[in-house]
């Protein structure tokens, strides 16, 4: 047990807080019980351990614990917990929840047993907290960490930091933002960097190796990470592995349900269930048509590889500049926006916006007359009037 002490101190010790993710900032450390979900590599385990460092520092009343780690293969968390509560703890960060057999259920117990403890947890973006048999809820506050937004990465590779902006502020500020950044950083150079390497904020750590890292990351989630949050045998993983592979040489596409499930072999609601999966891991986006209610089971109109850096990673081909185009914009909006598929243009945002997306050559054709309609433009520093340059999507977070 002292060596889980020891383990905390050390990964608090090492951690850097020179780069903080967008999400340290909006997160509501006062909950009692607070879960963080993200794909492999987003940067959840910094994220809290800076936390630690931050506003504890080395204190026998907060721990850091990676629930993956060997001393919990035959130790029960409750019961380490009550001999952290009993001698004066009282802030519990737990990692790779998911990696714990009846994690839901004791997390349920702790906060229930324990009032004067709070526990932040983090899991795989594949967790479904609702659907907990702890219904976990009612209790915990829930954030998402999706990949680095194209601000974020030019704080990274860069080291120059600039204010996130609401979409309001870019649809009518275009202009002067643009001005702002251009005197400071290349954007067109930036936008092009980051849909290559930028997604992920261990760039830094794997250089030329990057692309390789993200396709271990990625048959890592699929191989590990699926299989011990959701119950399924080996033959599963290759027909999920083949249906992203399909993907990744066709997006972005209207899927026919039908050929897709028959390349796959397997049936329809399977399909479907395997396509959430996907997006769950945060490895691909679908697009539907706004129409409220509709479940995971109903079909989706489009399908995009969830950022531009796993083209590199999964499909040896060099993928269209339209097709990074539409995924950047998909990815970095997804965030903080409801987009949807448009039959006027591109995308459709928060039920207001159309937008359409393409080069500097592109015309206002496709959406001409259509009221709060733009072009987001790519290889332009500046924009004008409603077209907007695409990179700048890439500040909302």
């Amino acid at each position: 047990m002292e060596n889980l002490f020891d383990i905390s101190a050390k990964s608090i010790q090492g951690v850097s807080l020179d780069f903080k993710r967008f999400l340290y900032t909006e997160i509501n450390w006062e909950r009692r019980l607070i879960a963080i979900k993200g794909a492999r590599g987003t940067g959840k385990t910094t994220l809290i351990l800076q936390f630690l460092k931050e506003n504890f520092g080395l204190t026998d009343e907060a721990i850091y614990l990676s629930l993956d780690h060997i001393y919990f293969s035959d130790n029960r968390l409750i019961d380490f917990v009550d001999h952290f509560v009993k001698n004066g703890g009282k802030y519990l960060f737990l990692d790779e929840v998911h990696k714990y057999p009846g994690w839901s259920q004791e997390i349920k117990n702790l906060y229930d047993q324990y009032p004067e403890l709070k526990v932040i947890f983090t899991g795989s973006s594949v967790l479904e907290i609702d659907k907990s048999k702890a219904d976990l809820s009612r209790r915990a506050m829930l954030y998402t960490l999706p990949s680095l937004s194209l601000r974020e990465f030019v704080e990274l590779q860069y080291g120059i930091s600039f204010p996130s902006f609401t979409l309001n502020e870019i649809l009518n500020r275009h202009k002067e933002i643009a001005a702002e950044f251009s005197s400071k950083i290349k954007p067109v150079k930036a936008f092009n960097e980051f849909n290559r390497f930028g997604a992920y904020p261990f760039f830094k750590e794997t250089g030329e190796d990057y692309h390789h890292h993200l396709e271990r990351i990625v048959n890592l989630m699929l191989e590990t990470d699926l299989p011990g949050i959701i119950n399924m045998d080996y033959s599963s993983i290759v027909k999920i592995k083949k249906l992203l592979y399909i993907i990744s040489h066709s997006v972005p596409f209207k899927p026919n349900i039908s050929e897709l499930s028959r390349k796959i072999g397997i049936v329809r609601d399977t399909l479907l269930r395997y396509l959430h999966y996907l997006e769950q891991a945060q490895l691909i986006l679908s697009l539907n048509s706004p129409v409220k209610g509709l479940s995971y089971m109903s079909k989706p109109a489009k399908l995009y590889l969830n950022n531009g850096n796993l083209f590199y990673a999964i499909n040896p081909n060099i993928p269209e500049k339209g097709t990074l185009r539409e995924t950047f914009f998909l990815n970095q909006l997804s965030a903080k926006q409801q987009v949807d598929y448009s039959k006027e243009g591109d995308f459709r945002v928060d039920d207001q916006y159309i937008f359409e997306i393409g080069g500097k050559n592109k015309t206002t054709y496709q959406i001409s007359g259509l009221e709060n309609s733009f072009l987001a433009i790519d290889d332009v520093e500046y924009g004008y009037k409603n077209r907007i340059p695409l990179w700048m999507f890439g500040f909302l977070y």
